[in-house]
């Protein structure tokens, strides 16, 4: 294989489509399975909402073990099993005739929905790639949210034709039989098999990895400075993340309009999608990529602030904060698994990456009910909700100052 196009970009592209397709289902899908199935069942919406909670929390424990499953069982066989945990999880959604039978199937939808998320595109694309890692991960995470943009009115339009088991049944084929070609294929090839080197060739200078980085196997990890506020930041920023967007729908729907509010908030999609290219394309090997993280959240609270001035009614103001808010969206996955490849020993970095995308994942579960704890609380019946959004920018301000002690605690390592 050291002729014709690199087999790493076939792998990329192959984790590009398990994005598109795990978070289809287990990221986008399950607030269009809550209404479906208080449609159907009439369930308070507490408890419906619990269970999308509870499949976040299944998700986040199986990510926290990727790397110890990736290791014994192999990288295809555990996504080929968390397809068909994911397609049967779904299908269990949509059958559900009890409160347990629902919570049942969203612990299998959590832990099959993960294998196909950011720390398994992260595991399957990093082996190829070395210097040119950030390009080919931007590539591979813009399939979570092209799979939104796909996902979202096409499990709408299903349900709504066919039926929600129907709908589930028909899709989740569809998902196993792709996912179970792709695992056969592409992904279970090694790049020691294909005879290829990292990045295609020998990269010259190894600038990209902590060479020089100390293992911290079992417990020191969890008393290292650079792990501890890089997983903060990242849930802090999640948390902000899908707190807001959880809830902006509804707050530019008063000044919006039903027909305009849903193609604005699709441009988080799409300006995420542009700024993640961007960064993964242009940033520079040797640029500090905590900085590259404060200045995206601070990019963000910009939006956050934007929204504020519009005071709920200034639709030009509205869009331009949506669209400042999107271009950092993506990189709230993005940034820190490049991070941790710049700070972390080589074989330290896949069980670092699993364990923040696990916290975050935990923490992110929580957002949507916080945050709307926070807008009865504030008593944010409109658009114009400025304590809602102070609250989402100093989230995003916290994961700022996580990223910078880390950061100032990297520099002084390096100086001793």
């Amino acid at each position: 294989m050291r002729s014709g196009t690199f087999y790493g970009w076939r792998v990329v592209a192959a984790a590009f489509g398990l994005a598109v397709l795990g978070l289809g289902f287990g990221f986008y899908g399950p607030p269009i399975f809550l209404s479906a199935i208080r449609e159907a069942h009439g369930w308070p919406l507490a408890l419906v909402s619990t269970a999308v909670t509870v499949h976040f929390l299944a998700g986040s424990i199986v990510t926290a073990n990727l790397p110890t499953l990736y290791r014994r069982f192999g990288i295809p066989a555990v996504t080929k099993a968390g397809a068909l945990s994911l397609a049967v999880g779904v299908f269990g959604w949509a059958i559900a005739a009890t409160p347990w039978q629902l919570f049942g199937a969203t612990v299998l939808s959590g832990a099959g929905w993960v294998t196909m998320g950011v720390a398994a595109v992260n595991a399957i694309v990093s082996p190829w790639f070395v210097r040119r890692r950030p390009a080919a991960l931007a590539v591979a995470y813009n399939g979570a949210n092209v799979g939104g943009i796909i996902f979202s009115p096409l499990w709408a339009a299903a349900i709504a034709m066919l039926g929600f088991a129907v709908a589930a049944a028909a899709i989740g084929l569809i998902l196993v039989v792709v996912v179970w070609l792709l695992a056969s294929t592409v992904l279970s090839r090694a790049p020691e098999q294909t005879g290829s080197m990292p990045d295609g060739a020998a990269p010259a200078e190894e600038t990209v990895s902590a060479k020089c980085a100390r293992p911290l196997p079992g417990s020191p990890l969890w008393r290292d400075r650079k792990f501890l506020t890089l997983a903060a930041g990242m849930s802090l920023g999640l948390f902000a993340q899908i707190g807001l967007t959880a809830h902006l729908f509804s707050l530019l729907l008063p000044a919006l309009g039903a027909q305009w509010t849903g193609p604005v908030v699709g441009l988080i999609g799409v300006m995420a999608i542009a700024g993640r290219t961007l960064l993964g394309w242009l940033m520079p090997e040797s640029i500090d990529r905590r900085l590259v993280a404060c200045a995206s959240y601070a990019v963000q609270i910009a939006g956050t602030i934007t929204f504020i001035a519009a005071a709920g009614t200034n639709i030009p103001l509205l869009i331009l904060g949506v669209v400042l808010f999107g271009l950092g969206f993506g990189n709230g996955t993005f940034l820190p698994p490049l991070i941790a490849q710049l700070e972390f020993a080589p074989d330290d970095v896949p069980r670092v990456v699993a364990l923040i995308v696990a916290m975050s994942q935990g923490a992110y579960s929580f957002a949507p009910a916080v945050f709307g704890l926070i807008r009865e609380w504030l008593s944010a019946g409109t658009g114009a909700t400025p304590g809602f959004y102070v609250a989402a920018a100093l989230v995003q301000g916290l994961a700022i100052c996580a990223f910078w002690a880390g950061r100032q605690s990297r520099l002084r390592a390096d100086a001793a």
